[in-house]
């Protein structure tokens, strides 16, 4: 049996077992930022709100001048500080002249091998003004596990995990990403039975 307590979870994907029925876990898909000793963070990929990219930017009286993202959904990232955003987004080239080692964001967290998540405005203030990273994705509030939660709810079959897909993040509508994230898998929902995990 694998040790949980080893697994590094950091760019993978959480995949909710269809037994989960928590309101805001059902069906999700949770891409990993953090995965440490200390506990977990991610932020949920596939649940819209209901206000888009141009609303949200109205609402922090920005512009948006990138016509790619003004549609775009605003993301439910979790329960945790929802009213705060977090932007996901492909991994900058600091092969630029600001290359001070990290990303240009005040404040990013770059997740090994994987995206980055930056919660600082200056990364709003570079999509307003027609720029910054060139896919991303907003969400408001977060999801977060204790020192050994997400280590007990996996044993609890609670979630399946497999490596993550930058594509799957930005280039598949989020009403689609569960059941592609399952691809990744080789399953599909209709072979998960919701009793997973209660014998």
């Amino acid at each position: 049996m694998t040790d949980c307590a080893s697994i590094d979870l950091k760019h993978h994907f959480l995949i909710a077992m269809p037994g989960l029925e928590d309101e805001t876990f059902s069906r999700s898909v949770i891409y990993m930022c953090e995965h440490g000793p200390r506990g977990a963070m991610g932020l949920i990929i596939n649940k819209p709100s209901d206000i888009s990219m141009r609303h949200l930017f109205d609402k922090v009286d920005l512009p948006l001048r990138r016509e790619d993202l003004l549609e775009n959904p605003v993301g439910q990232g979790g329960p945790v500080q929802t009213e705060r955003g977090f932007v996901l987004h492909d991994p900058l080239n600091v092969d630029k002249s600001e290359q001070e080692g990290g990303s240009i964001y005040a404040s990013t967290l770059t997740v090994p091998g994987g995206l980055e998540m930056t919660t600082s405005r200056d990364v709003l203030e570079a999509l307003s003004s027609g720029a910054g990273p060139r896919r991303v994705l907003v969400t408001l509030g977060y999801a977060s596990w204790g020192e050994g939660q997400l280590e007990s709810e996996l044993g609890e079959n609670t979630w399946l995990t497999v490596p993550a897909s930058a594509d799957l993040v930005f280039e598949v509508p989020m009403a689609e990403r569960y059941d592609r994230a399952l691809d990744l898998l080789g399953l599909k929902s209709w072979m998960l039975s919701p009793d997973a995990g209660h014998a």
